[in-house]
């Protein structure tokens, strides 16, 4: 089978052409990350507007890329949320399109669920593992951080969430006091790669604070722009050292929490999903703490992508499921 993916859950418009076994024939992205910076953020009305204007083309050029044509095509999988409800809409109108035009079976995918199966696809180790299950996933990025346990294929426990900000959005917040554009997350890595993590303290989160699987980042967000605020000449003499020390901080309660969890539940690994999956010091800290293999997809598969969507849509079909042109968005849609 081969299946084309959409995404516009965000800001990022994605087309994919794969095949069952999830081997990616066409992985594009159009991002608009340049309509947006200027803002410190994502201003829905023109991430809606941009995703209209370019989702023919990323279409066509998925086509073009895979060496396939829409005839080929054997499924239409794409994000149905959560997202923003504007954008959502965009991807889940150009799919029930072409659905309907070409008679094709559509599925709406949970872009969670889009996130988990970026661990499965044929470029990922995970996809080589027999039988990897129960497997702890930690997803983690701008709007989201959870842990869900799976105990199979497409079945979810979710068992631990933010109480309030996310990880990539505290992150972001961060980066912004410090003066820095959108995205802040990857600027604040790449200063830190060479900076002292343990130059200055940031709180951290015990077990006693919450639950043991709940995650909590706006005293750490708070503390940040608190430093920043008190000690302009440690910001301006030592950058590198800040960052690296209010990542470090974050990273900790990420791969606490995690390893708390994984051992608590007896898992056979851990999977890393998410655009905060991406930073470099999260996968060597997670790799070195952990007994138990770690697993990550690629880092251009970290990030919002419709290669994940169509594989996911492939998995649904597969057990026989499949949507109807009443197919709509969820911007709040859980695990």
């Amino acid at each position: 089978m081969i299946a084309l993916g959409i995404e516009t859950s965000c800001d990022d418009t994605a087309a994919s052409i794969i095949e069952e076994n999830g081997k990616i024939l066409s992985n594009v992205l159009s991002s608009q990350e340049v309509f947006h910076k200027d803002f410190g953020g994502i201003v829905p009305e023109i991430a809606s507007r941009k995703h209209s204007e370019l989702i023919g083309y990323t279409i066509v050029e998925a086509l073009k890329l895979s060496g396939k044509t829409m005839s080929s095509v054997d499924l239409i999988s794409v994000t149905k949320g959560p997202g923003l409800v504007g954008s959502l809409l965009i991807g889940i109108e150009a799919a029930k399109a072409l659905s309907f035009a070409l008679h094709k079976p559509l599925i709406g995918v949970n872009h969670l669920e889009g996130h988990i199966y970026s661990l499965f696809l044929d470029c990922s180790p995970l996809s080589r593992v027999s039988d990897p299950f129960p497997l702890l996933v930690l997803i983690v990025s701008g709007g989201h951080t959870e842990l869900v346990l799976m105990r199979s294929h497409l079945t979810y426990q979710v068992i631990g969430e933010t109480r309030d900000d996310a990880a990539g959005e505290a992150v972001d917040k961060f980066a912004r006091f410090l003066g820095f554009g959108y995205p802040g997350g990857p600027i604040v890595e790449k200063l830190g790669s060479n900076g002292n993590s343990n130059a200055y303290k940031f709180p951290g989160l015990s077990f006693k604070d919450s639950s043991p699987y709940e995650f909590s980042f706006s005293g750490l967000k708070t503390a940040g722009v608190y430093f920043i605020e008190k000690n302009p000449d440690a910001v301006r003499e030592n950058i590198q050292d800040v960052t690296a020390s209010f990542e470090n901080a974050l990273i900790n309660i990420l791969v606490e929490r995690t390893l708390k969890a994984a051992h608590d539940f007896n898992v056979r690994g851990v999977g890393v999903v998410g655009g905060v999956s991406a930073n470099e010091r999260l996968r060597k800290t997670l790799n070195a703490k952990s007994d138990l293999p770690v697993y990550f997809p690629a880092k251009i598969l970290s990030t919002d992508n419709a290669s994940m969507i169509a594989f996911a849509g492939l998995m649904h079909f597969k057990r026989g499921e499949k949507d109807d042109l009443m197919l709509d968005a969820h911007s709040r849609l859980g695990l």
